[in-house]
C-alpha cells in the first residue's frame, strides 16, 4: 500500500538543504513514485527552491513566499503545513533530520492529530499503518514502532536515507496565501545571521566523513593533528565536550548529547574515551573508527575498527598515507 506523502523542505541559499533532499528520497520510496508526493517550501527563495524539488522528482510543490517566512520558527509553520496536508489529501508528512525538523514534528502531530516519530532510519507502509525503525537509548537499541491511524508525521535520522537521482520534472507550483506568519509568531523577526567559528571543511551535520578529537590530544596546540587528518579526507572536524569546555575549540565543534548529532558514512574518534554523552551524538554513524591508547575505553564498544596506540604516532602516519593514496 502506497502512502500520500507531504515533504516539508528547508531552503538555504535558494536551494533545498541536503536533509530536505533525503526527505524527498524517503517520500518517493514510501509513495511508490512522484505522483503521490507533494512538497512544501517557505521563504523568500521558496519558488526557486521548488524547481530543485522538481529536478528530484516532486511534481507538485506548495510555496509560502515572502520574507516574513525567512527564519520563521517551527511553530509558525505547523498550521500552514497541516492545512496543505489536508487540502492535498496527504496521510503522511516527512521532515528532514535537522533541529528544525525535530521541533516541527511534535507541533505537527498536535496540530494535525497525527501519530509521530523522530530519528527514523527505516520506513514501510503496510496494512493502513506506517512501520518505522529508529535508534533509542543513545543508540544502544533499535526500536520498531507501528504508527496507527489515518495520519502520521515523521522526522528522519540524518543521512539514513539517500537523496534521489535527478529526474528533470517541471513541478506544478502553487503559492500559499499570505506573506508570513501572523500573531505571536510574526512578532519576532530575524534581522541578521552571524556564523560561529567552525572548521574549514564541510558542515559538521552534513558531512559524509567526520574526524573528532578529544582530551587524549592533551593540549590545544595538538588539535591540528585532527584538522590535518580531516583535511586529507575532505572531512568535517568535530570535538568532544571536554575539548570545547576547555576552550580548545568553539562549542560549534561539539558532537554529543548537548552538541550536534552526526550520522556520517565514516566517523573517526581521536583520543576520545567514549562517554555516553558523546556516543549519543555519533553512534548512528555508518562506520566508526576509534584511535585511543586505552584499550578499555568505552569508545571501542561501539567502534567497527579500533586502533590501540599512541595517537601522536598513528594520526600523522595515517594522514601521510591518505595524502599519498589521494595524490595530495
Amino acid at each position: 500500500m502506497s502512502a500520500r506523502v507531504l515533504v516539508v523542505g528547508e531552503v538555504r541559499d535558494s536551494h533545498p538543504t541536503g536533509a530536505s533532499l533525503e526527505a524527498v528520497g524517503a517520500a518517493l520510496s514510501l509513495a511508490g513514485g512522484g505522483e503521490g508526493v507533494v512538497g512544501f517550501l517557505a521563504g523568500s527563495r521558496a519558488r526557486s527552491a521548488a524547481a530543485d524539488f522538481g529536478r528530484y522528482g516532486v511534481r507538485d510543490v506548495v510555496v509560502a513566499e515572502g520574507p516574513g517566512w525567512d527564519g520563521a520558527p517551527a511553530g509558525a509553520l505547523a498550521a500552514p503545513v497541516a492545512q496543505v496536508a489536508v487540502e492535498k489529501g496527504s496521510d503522511t508528512i516527512v521532515l528532514g533530520g535537522t533541529t528544525f525538523g525535530r521541533d516541527l514534528v511534535g507541533r505537527l502531530a498536535a496540530r494535525w492529530n497525527a501519530a509521530a516519530a523522530s530519528g527514523v532510519t527505516e520506513l514501510r507502509a503496510s496494512d493502513g499503518a506506517l512501520t518505522v525503525r529508529r535508534p533509542v537509548f543513545g543508540g544502544r537499541a533499535t526500536e520498531t514502532r507501528r504508527l496507527e491511524g489515518a495520519r502520521r508525521v515523521v522526522a528522519l535520522r540524518p543521512h539514513a536515507f539517500a537523496a534521489p537521482g535527478e529526474s528533470g520534472v517541471e513541478p506544478r507550483v502553487t503559492p500559499l496565501a499570505g506573506e508570513g506568519p501572523s500573531g505571536p509568531f510574526g512578532a519576532a523577526q530575524r534581522t541578521a545571521v552571524v556564523a560561529v567559528g567552525g572548521g574549514t571543511g564541510p558542515g559538521l551535520t552534513d558531512a559524509a566523513v567526520v574526524v573528532s578529537g578529544g582530551r587524549g590530544l592533551r593540549a590545544p596546540e595538538n588539535f591540528p593533528l585532527v584538522e590535518q587528518l580531516a583535511a586529507s579526507l575532505g572531512a568535517a572536524v568535530g570535538a568532544s565536550r571536554a575539548v570545547t569546555d576547555a576552550g580548545w575549540r568553539p562549542t560549534s565543534f561539539q558532537v554529543g548529547q548537548t552538541g550536534k548529532a552526526v550520522s556520517p558514512q565514516l566517523y573517526i574518534a581521536v583520543g576520545i574515551s567514549g562517554a555516553i554523552q558523546h556516543l549519543v551524538g555519533m553512534v548512528s554513524s555508518r562506520v566508526i573508527v576509534a584511535i585511543n591508547s586505552d584499550a578499555s575505553a568505552p569508545i571501542f564498544k561501539v567502534a567497527d575498527y579500533g586502533i590501540v596506540g599512541d595517537l601522536f604516532q598513528i594520526v600523522p602516519a595515517l594522514t601521510a598515507e591518505v595524502r599519498r593514496v589521494r595524490g595530495m
